[in-house]
């Protein structure tokens, strides 16, 4: 099978570059850049010297069809809602790891992104990629929406206790800390060494471009659910999210049972893991994977659960979701070319 990367030039393209090398089912045939057309993706990225050394090209639907069976379109919004189309038109399978068709309201879209959505048509066929939850879906899809980084440690926390309905749905709010590689590769002031350095900022306060598709996937599984609390932090750190959630419970719960519940919602998804008690992750012990790890509690004196979920926001927030998904849509084993051990310390 063979694969090709528009945006290849980003920290994402350069990901699955990295995860594709080593994937035994897919050959990484071409990589596309409409900035830097020409060069080789080495001259951007150092570290591929010897390794990959093919040139960017253009982006072309015709000709990807000659060179690829499926496209991951890790672009910044606004891209992939006007290319996508084409390639679809050409019979690629699609992937896009960009959030424009997450979001099924092209309303809401316009709103939180500032830009035009992609066409209803498109959005109708985008399969939401969260394959603990979609798995079923995203084997017959020709188009996946991958998750954003934020709303994958966020749904993999909350789903359990949503689907079984065990918390008060106006309680969530949900505490949210990410490396300096989420926020992309182009240099800007809030990843400026001497102002990130030695320092923890809050950024995008109530209007981070995850909360509506945290709330639709949320609202997916129960209606009730309003609008969350969600507050995103930027760390001094390169990879990695936290995402601490707090919901109060319905009804009190052991931790036992709440423990159960998870272990028995994840126990066929090879990159959940659930921590045994009073064990809490850390975005250390995922860095390099596509795991998440997740720990669980319950607060008799507040009658509050807390989950805590991790994530490497460059893998399972990106492109290593977008192999699994591949793998999900291809009939390939969901781990192949995932099987990393975290790089610890």
């Amino acid at each position: 099978m063979k694969a090709a990367i528009i945006g290849a030039t980003g920290y994402g393209g350069a990901e699955l570059i990295r995860i594709l090398q080593h994937h035994s089912e897919v050959e990484l045939s071409s990589v596309h850049s409409s900035s830097q057309q020409g060069l080789s993706i080495a001259e951007s990225y150092p570290h591929l010297h010897d390794i990959f050394c093919e040139k960017l090209d253009d982006i072309d639907a015709q000709l990807l069809k000659e060179k690829a069976d499926v496209v991951f379109l890790s672009t910044p919004p606004g891209i992939s809602s006007q290319i996508t189309p084409s390639l679809l038109e050409e019979g690629l399978k699609v992937i896009d790891l960009s959030g424009d068709l997450r979001l099924k309201n092209a309303d809401v879209y316009r709103e939180w992104y500032g830009l035009e959505p992609a066409t209803g048509e498109i959005l109708s066929k985008a399969i939401y990629g969260l394959p603990e939850w979609s798995k079923e879906e995203i084997k017959s899809a020709q188009l996946i929406s991958n998750p954003g980084c934020y709303p994958t440690a966020t749904l993999l926390g909350l789903t359990p206790l949503v689907k079984n309905q065990l918390i008060d749905p106006e309680s969530i709010i949900i505490d949210a800390k990410s490396g300096v590689s989420g926020a992309g590769r182009s240099p800007s002031a809030i990843s400026h060494f001497s102002e990130m350095n030695d320092s923890l900022k809050i950024y995008k306060v109530n209007a981070h471009k995850h909360i509506p598709e945290i709330e639709q996937g949320l609202q997916q599984l129960d209606a009730t659910i309003p609008s969350i609390t969600f507050s995103t932090h930027l760390i001094p750190m390169t990879r990695g999210i936290m995402a601490t959630i707090y919901a109060t419970a319905k009804e009190p719960i052991t931790e036992k049972k709440l423990r159960s519940l998870f272990n028995d919602a994840y126990g066929e998804a090879p990159f959940v893991r659930v921590r045994n008690e009073g064990s809490y992750p850390a975005t250390k012990e995922v860095y390099g994977t596509n795991y998440c790890d997740i720990g669980v509690t319950y607060d008799e004196r507040t009658g509050r659960i807390t989950v805590v979920s991790v994530i490497d926001n460059l893998m399972k927030g990106a492109a290593g979701q977008a192999v699994q998904n591949l793998n999900i849509a291809m009939g390939i084993e969901e781990t192949t070319g995932l099987n990393f051990v975290p790089v610890y310390p």
